[in-house]
């Protein structure tokens, strides 16, 4: 019994983190209609509790339990059974989290919406808009998120029914559910950046005040494939666009995205939504900054279907919380570090708050800027919004280090995408608009063939693209990869375009240990916007763990038009593209330490000569000895090598270090040494070397670990914590195995007992000593009285 029952807490700790079960719900493709589909649901049980697109229904069985670690087998075989039923899949949970963050609510007001009213380029320049009568008005907005407050006096002029549902209870209503803590609040909040009125001394005003917004209430219970895919085709006729400010755990060590039945959803919104224009899918990029996660391992925000939406705080940094991934196309502003303003908007309870956070304020704030664009041009297709985007964004403002120019004049950066959404600036540019050429794709197979990326290394994969059919100007660009690894997060993947225009399609997740890696994933970026796919993509895979990882695959798809857009020749823009030019190539130079490396096709690396032409001049008086004239390759004692100049000290994540090198000279070789800085591992600060057990500072989300005297780790505070748990729970183990085996060593002894005593009884005999010895003379007597 005990040990059932240790093995029954232990299950449900693991039901408790995975959040993975079987629901009540299943989906089902019936032929037929409704009424085929109904006598289905009477004929097993279910109710049929509507359709989520052409032919395929959502079904549930309440005598089914609500929460299982097991699929319910009897069901499935008869269902299976049935030739009326083409397919069916029974749901499971999946863990989605709101992208706000928890902080105090405060008194909010018109002169507090700072992102809308500061002017100077420093807020999203809506006034103008407004000014010349552009409200947002005809366009529809639905918040997908867990409710709107409907009779709340800021939105209720603007409330659509039409565009509203609660697929949690399946009903019309998505009020919100009430409880102590307001957990239901984020849609509400999200609703009143959009659509909230204007003029009425409630609490201040939407974006898009002019237009109707709806909710639907879907995060407020088991969130299944089935119940994301019902509300991303909610009346897809009716509803311009769907805003949404959740996602996969922004933890650092999720990938996860949507399922076959929300990915159709999408397919079937840009298709066959607004009369064959598009839905528009406006998605938060995610709040796992701190985590350092990354939102190209979020199948939503990576999609080419969603616009992906980051954060900048009021001084235009890049905030905390903010992912840095190649998928992001724009960003808006949000909040910031503690003393930087937030976000106004609705509350719960016809109130108002100054409080609102994270991305989950950026994707409504893009939301209603859309919104307004619609109202300019209702004629816009989703990939018009997207190019009109690109085009309109300004980096101006927005600090970051990532900032690069691609290969057709732009600004882009991994942080905020192509820059602050400019509202006046897409409606300007709407006005004009005409319609962008057909979308086509073309997929290139890579034949390298599986490699093993040994510890500390890194392969190159050259992939020649000669003819991609239909597409000679670039949108989207796909990356997909099957990659095994002991450790995931150790794993950085680069790409590079024909034109020099390189991108992190994955950055270094110090919390994700999961040996699963990616299967098929496809990595997404938006960087080579306008570029030819024509040309040599260099894929970069670098192993900075101990462990091997295993390249199976990659396969490049390529979206984009075979001309370009009527735009790029008639309009101007604050991200106008400049003459193509030549991106310099980030190549390693000679102060990197050696490296293991494993081609492809052809070398990836420039030869030195090349790579000089590139880099700009050295300073003269920078304590130099010697140089090529551009880069300083040797420096004056007490000085190192950092970056082509010469330094005092190495800076934060780096350490100093002799490198020596050999020049032959006729017949002799010739040793110098030089001193340099090179690149602690990643997961250090401070270090002595440039191994992961080399640490001696960490990051504030770490802690030093010493497990043996010569080795320090930097453990994720994370990962700390779950090692004590850990520890704690073997010590449980531990103390709970050894109390059973005295239980079943006592036990043991007692049914020896037991048995012995019982053959006595069986005998006749008493078990006593006394007894015994009774009955063992009584024997001896008869034996020698019947010897004599």
């Amino acid at each position: 019994m005990m040990i059932y029952l240790l093995v029954l807490c232990v299950c449900s700790l693991f039901i408790k983190q995975s959040q993975c079960y079987y629901t009540q719900q299943w989906v089902l493709h019936v032929d037929g209609g409704s009424d085929v589909a109904d006598a289905v649901a009477r004929d097993h049980g279910f109710v049929n509790l509507g359709e989520i697109f052409e032919d395929y229904y959502h079904f549930q069985h309440r005598k089914v339990a609500k929460r299982s670690v097991r699929s319910h087998a009897g069901k499935k075989a008869l269902l299976a059974a049935d030739t009326r039923v083409r397919w069916a899949q029974q749901q499971k949970a999946k863990k989605r989290v709101k992208r706000d963050l928890r902080l105090q609510d405060s008194d909010p007001r018109w002169p507090s919406m700072w992102y809308l009213n500061r002017g100077n380029g420093l807020d999203m320049n809506v006034i103008p808009a407004w000014l010349e009568g552009i409200t947002g008005k005809g366009a529809v907005v639905t918040i997908l998120d867990d409710g709107l407050e409907k009779d709340h006096p800021d939105l209720v002029q603007n409330y659509d029914p039409m565009a509203s549902y609660d697929v949690n209870n399946q009903d019309p209503d998505p009020s919100p559910r009430y409880d102590m803590i307001d957990s239901n609040r984020h849609g509400t909040r999200c609703a009143g950046e959009v659509a909230a009125t204007s003029n009425n001394s409630v609490c201040a005003l939407g974006v898009a005040h002019g237009a109707q917004v709806g909710g639907v209430r879907m995060l407020d219970g088991d969130v299944t494939d089935a119940v994301e895919a019902r509300s991303l085709s909610l009346n897809p006729q009716h509803i311009d666009i769907y805003s949404a400010s959740w996602g996969p755990d922004d933890d650092g060590k999720t990938v996860d995205g949507p399922g076959e039945l929300a990915t159709r959803a999408f397919i079937e919104g840009v298709t066959k939504g607004r009369n064959g224009k598009g839905s528009i899918f406006i998605w938060a990029s995610g709040n796992g900054g701190r985590d350092h996660d990354n939102c190209n391992c979020d199948g939503y925000t990576n999609s080419i279907y969603s616009l992906s939406i980051s954060s900048a705080t009021e001084q235009g940094h890049v905030p905390w919380y903010s992912e840095a991934c190649s998928s992001t196309l724009a960003s808006t502003y949000s909040s910031g570090a503690v003393g930087e303003k937030q976000v106004v908007t609705t509350d719960l309870h016809h109130s108002c708050t100054s409080s609102h956070t994270g991305t989950s304020a950026s994707a409504p704030l893009a939301a209603g800027i859309c919104a307004l664009a619609l109202e300019a041009n209702p004629k816009l297709t989703w990939r018009d919004m997207q190019h009109i985007v690109v085009r309109t964004a300004r980096p101006q403002n927005l600090i970051a280090r990532d900032w690069q120019t691609n290969g057709v004049g732009r600004n882009v950066s991994h942080s905020f995408g192509y820059g602050l959404m400019d509202a006046y600036a897409m409606v300007q540019l709407a006005r004009t608009w005409e319609t962008v050429p057909e979308q086509h794709k073309c997929e290139i197979t890579a034949s390298h063939g599986e490699k093993q990326i040994p510890a500390k290394s890194v392969v190159v994969l050259n992939l020649q693209v000669t003819e991609c059919e239909g597409v000679q100007v670039l949108e989207h660009v796909q990356a997909k990869l099957t990659i095994y690894s002991h450790r995931r997060g150790d794993l950085n993947i680069q790409l590079t375009s024909p034109i020099g225009t390189r991108v992190t399609l994955l950055a270094h997740r110090p919390h994700d240990m999961t040996r699963a890696g990616f299967s098929n994933w496809p990595f997404m970026s938006v960087h080579s916007w306008g570029e030819s796919p024509i040309g040599i993509w260099q894929l970069e895979i670098h192993n900075d763990g101990r462990f091997l990882v295993e390249f199976r695959s990659w396969d490049l798809i390529l979206y984009g038009t075979a001309t370009p857009p009527v735009a790029d020749s008639t309009t101007t823009s604050f991200n106008k593209p400049t003459v193509p030019q030549e991106v310099p190539n980030n190549s390693v130079d000679d102060d990197t330490p050696p490296l293991k490396t494993w081609s492809g096709d052809a070398e990836i690396r420039k030869d030195t000569s090349e790579v000089e032409e590139d880099l700009p001049q050295v300073n003269a008086i920078s304590g130099c000895e010697k140089s090529n004239g551009r880069l300083c390759i040797e420096c004056e004692d007490g000085l190192f090598v950092f970056e082509g100049k010469c330094v005092d000290k190495c800076p934060e994540r780096y350490y100093p270090s002799t490198l020596e090198t050999k020049i032959k000279d006729t017949a002799e070789e010739i040793g110098s040494t030089k001193k340099v800085c090179l690149s602690c591992h990643y997961t250090c600060r401070i270090c002595s070397g440039s191994n992961d057990y080399q640490c001696t500072e960490c990051y504030p989300d770490a802690i030093l670990t010493n497990p043996k005297e010569s080795e320090s780790y930097c453990y994720p505070l994370s990962m700390r914590v779950k090692i004590e748990d850990e520890k704690w729970y073997f010590r449980i183990f531990m103390l709970l195995t050894f109390f059973f085996v005295i239980f079943f060593i006592l036990l043991v002894l007692w049914y020896i007992r037991y048995r012995k005593d019982m053959s006595y009884r069986f005998t006749g005999i008493d078990s006593s000593d006394e007894k015994i010895r009774e009955m063992e003379r009584k024997v001896r007597t008869a034996i020698y009285s019947d010897s004599e």
